[in-house]
């Protein structure tokens, strides 16, 4: 090879190796954007209401009427941030007898998860049961107790059953194995026990339950007290086909008092009864009795009533463009979209002097506009609005809220005053245009639940999160709308409905709006709405 071949190949040599190390160095330092993947809605057949979302835990809770079979529920839809892909697909069958999850992918990955929550109605009834049966569902198994007055007779008694239902609607029982119950002991109790198949109609296969019957010779057991401020909710078990009640008395008082019977509610041998004009904060003693036999007595103290937080709007303070419903300086308890509307334009929820008759000299109210913020047609529809929470941030022209504060109260009624302006919508999103054109409603809604932490709402649509009034986590709920123009301050109560006596909440909530479907950015321009001196209840 000549020197001239060799200095070209040389060279060449040299050009490729400099490109193969900057090819090796070369990495795509371009970062991919960081997203939060969600599912926003998931529709399936047989469903009650709308799914459920918590998107702290990535969880999809789908109540499904008791005719669906849990192993193969069909999905009709499935919405996710946008441009997502779901493993998941309209059309797709799904087994929800446990759980189903589910993969998000958009430059990256998010596992989500959907369960099933179904109720089914059962029924397990004895002549001379003791209170009402108990359901074992991941074993399959019921227990019952009955009374037998002595223990020592079991051996010569045979249970009648006179209800039996464990299946969904459309279900029969068929084949009970044993159909004279027989008396099995062990060194803890006696019971009897007997074996039946429950067969489901549109399901795969038959159940095999198992039902225990515990004999007993009490026949009535003060079983728990759920205390409040000024009512209390006091729990017995009795013979079913006898007058049962409750007997109460102050701790320092040795007269008992019968609990009216219009307070007391039954499914069969089981009964509640809700006590309400009790003194705050004192000690009572309750019993149960079932004929003429009394229980045991049960000792409990009421709590103290606390008041709507910042429920009298009277303290504001303004920094730059932004109405804040708080004293300067003092711990946040009520936000609104000041933040996203000052972004555009000015605070369209603001303090006012013109309060309702009977307030305070100098005190205050709150006043909710509603109105497009924008320049021409670069904005968006705004809702005047008022919550118990945090605005968090601006998401483009979007918000993210924190709705809730910690509050472990239950009151029973919310009251306040409040006079509306309504419009006729001409804002509407895509789902709710058939609005256009109709009167727009203001709107209040409370809510406790026992939340870990505050709930979050997002409203850009690609990934937006709303309240969910379904929630399992909600305690009590209430909520008031109303269409209609009151040019005067005119009180409103609302009584809360409560789905559990026992849970205590950990978290309030209360939203108040100019235009109930807002957080969609539908409503009418114009609509006003004013609220002042918000009270709460504690007795029924």
């Amino acid at each position: 090879m000549n020197k001239l071949n060799l200095k070209y190949w040389s060279g060449n040599l040299c050009l490729i190796f400099i490109i193969i190390l900057l090819q090796s160095c070369i990495k795509n330092d371009i970062p991919y954007p960081n997203l939060n993947l969600f599912i926003t809605d998931v529709v399936a057949s047989g469903m009650i209401g709308r799914a459920s979302i918590a998107n702290d835990d990535r969880t999809v809770t789908l109540t499904l009427a008791d005719t669906v079979n849990l192993k193969r529920v069909y999905i009709s839809s499935i919405s996710t941030t946008e441009g997502a892909t779901s493993s998941l697909s309209a059309g797709d069958y799904i087994d929800l007898s446990q759980t189903y999850w589910v993969n998000l992918s958009l430059y990256q990955e998010s596992q989500w998860r959907i369960v099933g929550s179904q109720t089914i109605d059962r029924e397990f009834r004895l002549e001379k049961q003791i209170g009402i049966a108990t359901y074992d569902l991941r074993n399959h198994i019921a227990y019952a107790n009955m009374a037998v007055g002595n223990l020592s007779d079991c051996e010569n008694i045979t249970p009648q059953l006179s209800q039996l239902k464990l299946g969904p609607t459309g279900s029969s029982i068929n084949n009970i194995v044993t159909t004279t119950p027989e008396l099995s002991w062990t060194w803890v109790t006696s019971f009897w026990t007997t074996k039946v198949y429950v067969d489901f109609k549109h399901f795969d296969e038959p159940q095999e339950w198992t039902l225990y019957i515990f004999p007993t010779a009490a026949t009535v057991s003060t079983k728990s007290v759920d205390a409040w401020v000024n009512v209390a909710w006091l729990h017995g078990e009795g013979l079913d086909d006898s007058t049962n009640g409750f007997e109460i008395r102050e701790a320092s008082s040795s007269e008992w008092q019968t609990v009216n019977q219009s307070y007391i509610t039954t499914s069969g041998g089981s009964f509640t009864a809700r006590v309400p004009h009790l003194k705050a904060q004192t000690t009572y003693v309750c019993r149960a009795y079932s004929g003429d036999e009394y229980g045991d007595e049960i000792s409990f103290t009421t709590g103290v009533a606390v008041p709507v937080p910042g429920g009298s709007f009277d303290q504001w303070h303004k920094s730059g463009k932004v109405w804040n419903p708080w004293a300067e300086g003092d711990t946040p308890i009520w936000d609104s979209g000041n933040d996203g509307a000052t972004t555009l334009g000015e605070s369209n929820t603001q303090p006012t002097s013109d309060t309702h008759p009977g307030a305070e000299a100098g005190s205050q109210a709150a006043r909710l506009e509603s109105k497009f913020i924008g320049i021409g047609s670069i904005g968006k529809f705004a809702a005047g609005n008022l919550f118990i929470g945090e605005f968090k941030s601006v998401d483009g022209t979007n918000g993210i809220l924190d709705f809730g504060k910690p509050f472990t109260a239950r009151p029973t009624k919310l009251k306040g005053y409040y006079k509306y302006t309504t419009a006729l919508i001409n804002y509407a999103s895509s789902e709710y245009a058939d609005l256009k054109g109709q009167p727009d409603t203001c709107s209040v809604y409370i809510a406790l639940g026992d939340w870990t932490e505050p709930v979050e709402i997002r409203t850009r649509p690609s990934n937006a999160k709303y309240f969910d009034k379904n929630d399992p986590r909600i305690i009590a709920y209430a909520e008031f709308n109303s269409g209609t123009t009151v040019t005067e301050y005119t009180p409103f109560e609302l009584e809360l409905e409560y789905r559990s006596t026992s849970r205590v909440p950990t978290y309030l909530i209360i939203v108040c709006s100019g235009s109930k479907f807002g957080d969609f950015f539908t409503g009418g321009a114009g609509a006003m709405m004013y609220i002042d001196d918000f009270t709460f209840d504690y007795d029924y």
